[in-house]
């Protein structure tokens, strides 16, 4: 069941829960995280993001028929959203192509152009009933990982950003990061209470791969609705190949595919507090 973002974060309101993001840079990850949230009843969001066109891994018209084939069909709710569009003519192109909730990040520009910039996509989306996320803070690092340094969300900058915009979600920097932790993460959840007070949108986590389950369940009491998680599921799909051999690459993406499902069904269970 194809839906938009504001449509999944209602239900996740209404139940207290976040609602996971996973990336799908192929069909494999795709099939995976369609076949958890199926197989738990959870709704969920499925992702393509600027930098995996970067990266090498797709490009977003090629990654697009597959993913709303996917929701389409599916007898959960799922939204398809672009995530991390840095480059607002990149993020119409998305609308276009039929994305029902996009992500601009203008993090890293001055406040006034990142405010300017997500007001011009909120006005985009309306004609096409999708969803914007937007982003005040840096979560520090990219979402092909790397090094960078994170800068916290100021409350009453959010609150005032989110009344100027429009925006249907806000991703805030709170003590998470992208990739892999080389230590475990410090969130400021008295910061998150302090946004989640000020406005009146639900928050975005993103770099939710190897948040603790406490940490998980404490950062959702507090307001968190949806969860941007990728990489621990990726690093299970490799894992699951490693020290073997195959003498056809189908028989290793299916192991992988297995191993993917299994990792997010573990994220699902927690969101969802199940």
């Amino acid at each position: 069941m194809l839906v938009n973002l504001k449509t999944i974060l209602e239900i996740a309101e209404k139940k207290k829960i976040a609602v996971g993001a996973f990336n799908t840079p192929n069909v494999t990850s795709a099939r995976a995280i369609i076949k958890a949230a199926e197989e738990l009843g959870q709704p969920v969001i499925i992702m393509h993001a600027q930098v995996h066109e970067e990266m090498g891994l797709c490009c977003m018209e090629e990654v697009i028929p597959f993913m709303l084939l996917f929701a389409k069909r599916a007898t959960v709710p799922v939204c398809v959203h672009l995530d991390h569009g840095t480059d607002l003519d990149y993020v119409k192109r998305g609308l276009a192509l039929g994305f029902t909730s996009v992500m601009y990040d203008g993090s890293a520009l001055p406040e006034e152009e990142n405010t300017s910039n997500t007001k011009q996509v909120v006005a985009l989306a309306k004609e096409t009933g999708a969803s914007v996320e937007a982003e005040i803070g840096s979560m520090g690092a990219g979402e092909g990982g790397g090094e960078g340094s994170s800068i916290y969300t100021d409350p009453v900058v959010a609150a005032a950003f989110v009344a100027e915009t429009g925006i249907d979600a806000l991703a805030c920097a709170f003590g998470t990061a992208h990739g892999f932790y080389k230590a475990a993460p410090k969130l400021d959840f008295e910061r998150l209470s302090e946004i989640e007070r000020r406005i009146a949108v639900p928050i975005v986590m993103h770099g939710g791969s190897g948040v603790s389950e406490a940490d998980y369940r404490e950062v959702i009491n507090r307001g968190v609705r949806k969860i941007n998680y990728y990489t621990y599921m990726a690093k299970a799909g490799a894992e699951a190949l490693s020290n073997k051999s195959y003498a056809q690459f189908h028989d290793a993406l299916l192991d992988a595919e297995k191993a993917m499902c299994a990792n997010v069904k573990q994220a699902i269970t927690v969101f969802s507090n199940l």
